[in-house]
């Protein structure tokens, strides 16, 4: 039975008056059509990150010039996605309505995708108010939080997403009560090179900003933040013989990589319980354990990289999600390498 609201509920209860009966079918496919990912032209290894991202639930920054397709590729990542579960569904839908926005019986098990503009608030961005509302990293619960023009953000705003960037859920304090939502996104951000957009795009516009200018616009965003986010990717500009031409043959539509998706997802449930992203202490240790060449590669890594203890968890676990694309049993160099080879920003220039 479905109420449109909590007076229809009590009237049904004293009354004994029936409620009309809701009829669902669930459907194995998205009730949508979303954006192809076939449609994107050019960007191969992009889309590689995207379906790597979209496997293992891994955070993921995006770093090119403007029109690169960074927007266009994360808004395809909903549809690289499986369908919620009835649970996650059934907290998404409560999330909606404590925060008075309207509930579709459309969108049901479909993965929220939330783009606030960088000029939003913290209130708007974490939640928060008189009573304590869900923010947008909670509306984005179970689905894609995708923060574009990263560094444009209130600084202060971003720092706020580390505490749910590890344990899924923000506390919101005020005088007279605390409140605790939950905030199990998957962040995709993108951000341009540099304040002019046009760094390494000479073929468009030659860039001007000066090695200050680039570095001072770098560290709006803090060490402990870029730390936390999974995957860093170059989007380069697309060359105008990608864009003109015929489509190439074979491109993978976003229905083939979400098969793939949901294949590596439901071994990786089968196996810890967890998605990869959300694998932590010892069985970090338990599940991606590398070979002793494996280890020394990451060892050398570490040490002429300079990564911190929580990036090498990170490589681990995005290692052991690309290793589960490709039906491996165990982690090795090749999975190793392209993970580490994400780490662009905490490479030592």
């Amino acid at each position: 039975h479905a109420a449109d609201s909590l007076l229809e509920i009590c009237d049904h209860l004293i009354s004994g008056r029936q409620m009309p009966v809701y009829h669902y079918q669930a459907s194995p496919q998205p009730l949508h059509t979303p954006a192809d990912l076939a449609d994107v032209r050019g960007q191969e290894n992009a889309k590689r990150a995207l379906e790597i991202a979209a496997a293992g639930a891994h955070s993921i920054l995006m770093i090119g010039p403007p029109g690169a397709g960074k927007s266009m590729l994360a808004n395809r990542l909903p549809g690289l996605l499986p369908l919620m579960s009835d649970q996650e569904a059934l907290e998404s839908a409560a999330l909606l309505s404590v925060s008075s926005r309207g509930f579709r019986a459309a969108d049901w098990r479909q993965r929220p995708f939330r783009s606030p503009h960088h000029t939003a608030s913290g209130v708007a961005l974490v939640g928060g108010g008189g009573t304590p509302s869900p923010g947008e990293i909670s509306l984005a619960h179970n689905g894609v939080l995708f923060l574009d023009e990263l560094p444009e953000f209130d600084r202060r705003v971003l720092e706020v997403l580390r505490e749910p960037l590890e344990s899924g859920e923000i506390t919101i304090s005020r005088a007279s009560r605390q409140a605790e939502f939950p905030a199990r996104f998957q962040l995709v951000t993108a951000m341009n090179p540099c304040p002019c957009g046009y760094l390494g795009d000479d073929r468009r516009k030659r860039c001007h900003c000066s090695a200050d200018q680039i570095q001072r616009y770098r560290n709006r965003l803090s060490g402990p933040l870029l730390d936390r986010i999974d995957m860093h990717i170059e989007v380069p500009a697309v060359v105008p013989a990608e864009l003109t031409g015929a489509i190439p043959a074979g491109q993978q539509t976003s229905a083939q990589v979400r098969q793939k998706v949901e294949r590596c997802r439901s071994l990786q449930l089968a196996r810890a319980g967890v998605l990869n992203s959300r694998l932590n202490g010892d069985r970090i240790e338990a599940y991606c354990s590398l070979p002793p060449d494996a280890a020394q590669l990451l060892s050398v890594a570490m040490e002429r990289l300079g990564l911190s203890a929580r990036a090498y968890h990170r490589i681990l676990r995005l290692a052991r999600t690309i290793a589960d694309l490709e039906q491996s049993d165990g982690i090795g160099i090749p999975h190793l390498s392209e993970a580490i080879g994400y780490r662009r920003l905490d490479r030592r220039h």
